[in-house]
C-alpha cells in the first residue's frame, strides 16, 4: 500500500494507494484492509470482512457533507445538557459506546470537533458552541412540524376550505358546518362565495376549495365526482296581507301576479331557485343582494320570495309558507376531486352523511295509525294523492 511521504504509520494504520488513512482492528487474525475504489473514498464506508472493520478516516469534503440526521441532534444535545457522556446515555437509556459512536459520526458529517476531548471532562470546542444554539432551534421547528403533521392526522386541528353560493349558504351549508365544528371545534373552516354554480365547479377542479356545495346535477369527469345529499322542497313565502286569497299549494301560473323580493349576485344575474319560475316571474318589486335584507323586506310586506321549506319554516317569523303545484325541489350535493380527502374534508363528508341520514328518515312517510310530528310538506302530499 503507498504511504505519504514522511509518514510513519501506526500499528493499527494502513494507507490506500491515494494516500487515504485506513484504521482496522484486528479481533484473531490479522487482515490487511481492503483496497478502496474511487467511489468508496467519496464518503464514509465500512467494511465488514470476516473479522475486520476499517473505516476510512479522511474528512469529506464541503461539497459531499450530507444532511445532518436529527437524532444525533438530539443525542449532541444531550451531552451538552448532561455534561459528559455517561450521564446522557443514562438519560437516553442507550449504552455508552453506542453514544460515544453517534457523536462520532456527527462530527464526521459536519466535518469538525464539537467537543475537546484532552481532558478529563468533555468540553465543547468553538465549533461545538456554534453548532449548540442552531441545533436546538433544529430541534424546536422539528418538534412543532412533526405536532402538526399529528394534529391534522389526529383532527386535532386542520383548514377545510369550501365553495359555495350564496343559496346554499344557510341551508345546508350552515348545519353541515356547526355539526362538523361541533366534533372538531379546532378546524378551521373557510367558505367561499365564487358567485355563481360555474365558479363553485372552476374553485374546486383548481384544487382552490376542497369541497362545492352546489346543485346537482354536475357532469362529472375524470378530475371531478359528486356525492348527492338530500333534496330541498322550494316554498313561496309571503308577508300575510299576500296569503289572502291564495290556495295551497299555490300554482305557479299564479306568481305572476305577485310582487316579488328576488336575490341578485355580484355579476347582475338572478340566481333563480329553478328554471321553471323564470317563465313565469313577472312583477319583480326589489332586487337585493342582501340575503338578510330580503328576508326583512319579506316580514315587512314588500313582496313575497321563494325559499327552502326547511329555512321558511325555521329562519323566517311571521310569514306564510305556501307550497308550489307542481311541486318544485333541488338535489343538492358535494363536488371534490377524485383521490384521497384531507383528514378535515373526511370528516366533514362524515358529517354529511350523518345528516343525510336523518332527513332520509324525516321524509318517510307515516302510516294512517301512526303518531308522531312529521314535516307538514308530506302530509300535504298525502292529501293531494
Amino acid at each position: 500500500m503507498a504511504m505519504p511521504p514522511g509518514t510513519c504509520p501506526r500499528k493499527d494504520e494502513a494507507f490506500d494507494e491515494s494516500g487515504a488513512s485506513v484504521r482496522f482492528r484486528r479481533t484473531r487474525n490479522r487482515i490487511p484492509p481492503p483496497r478502496l475504489g474511487p467511489a468508496q473514498r467519496r464518503s464514509p464506508v465500512r467494511f465488514h470482512h470476516q473479522n475486520l472493520y476499517a473505516q476510512v478516516t479522511n474528512p469529506l469534503p464541503e461539497r459531499m457533507v450530507r444532511p445532518v440526521d436529527l437524532r444525533l441532534v438530539r443525542y449532541f444535545l444531550a451531552v451538552v445538557d448532561h455534561g459528559g457522556i455517561t450521564k446522557a446515555a443514562q438519560a437516553l437509556y442507550i449504552a455508552q459506546p453506542s453514544l460515544s459512536q453517534a457523536i462520532r459520526a456527527l462530527e464526521r458529517e459536519l466535518g469538525v470537533e464539537l467537543f475537546d476531548r484532552s481532558r478529563r471532562q468533555l468540553t465543547l470546542t468553538s465549533d461545538g458552541e456554534a453548532f449548540a444554539g442552531p441545533a436546538r432551534n433544529i430541534l424546536i421547528a422539528a418538534d412543532s412540524a412533526r405536532a402538526k403533521v399529528r394534529s391534522v392526522r389526529d383532527l386535532v386541528a386542520g383548514r377545510l376550505e369550501i365553495a359555495t353560493v350564496s343559496t346554499l349558504a344557510v341551508d345546508p351549508m350552515a348545519d353541515l358546518t356547526s355539526r362538523l365544528l361541533s366534533r372538531h371545534p379546532d378546524i378551521l373552516v373557510n367558505v367561499l362565495d365564487p358567485g355563481s354554480p360555474a365558479g363553485v365547479v372552476s374553485r374546486v377542479r383548481r384544487g382552490e376549495a376542497e369541497f362545492g356545495l352546489v346543485e346537482l346535477p354536475v357532469k362529472g369527469d375524470e378530475v371531478l365526482q359528486s356525492r348527492e345529499l338530500w333534496e330541498q322542497d322550494i316554498t313561496l313565502v309571503l308577508p300575510p296581507v299576500l296569503a289572502g286569497g291564495l290556495p295551497d299549494p299555490v300554482p305557479i301560473e299564479a306568481i305572476a301576479a305577485i310582487p316579488l323580493v328576488v336575490e341578485v349576485s355580484d355579476a347582475g344575474g338572478l340566481p333563480l331557485i329553478d328554471h321553471r319560475l323564470a317563465q313565469v316571474i313577472g312583477n319583480v318589486a326589489v332586487e337585493c343582494a342582501h340575503r338578510q335584507a330580503i328576508w326583512d323586506l319579506v316580514t315587512r310586506g314588500a313582496g313575497a320570495t321563494f325559499l327552502p321549506r326547511r329555512i321558511a319554516e325555521t329562519q323566517l317569523h311571521g310569514v306564510v309558507v305556501r307550497s308550489l303545484t307542481p311541486s318544485i325541489k333541488r338535489t343538492i350535493g358535494l363536488l371534490f376531486r377524485r383521490g384521497p380527502l384531507s383528514p378535515a374534508a373526511a370528516a366533514f363528508l362524515d358529517v354529511a352523511e350523518v345528516i343525510r341520514a336523518e332527513r332520509s328518515r324525516e321524509r318517510v312517510p307515516r302510516t294512517p295509525g301512526q303518531r308522531g310530528t312529521g314535516p307538514k310538506v308530506r302530509t300535504r302530499d298525502r292529501k293531494r294523492g
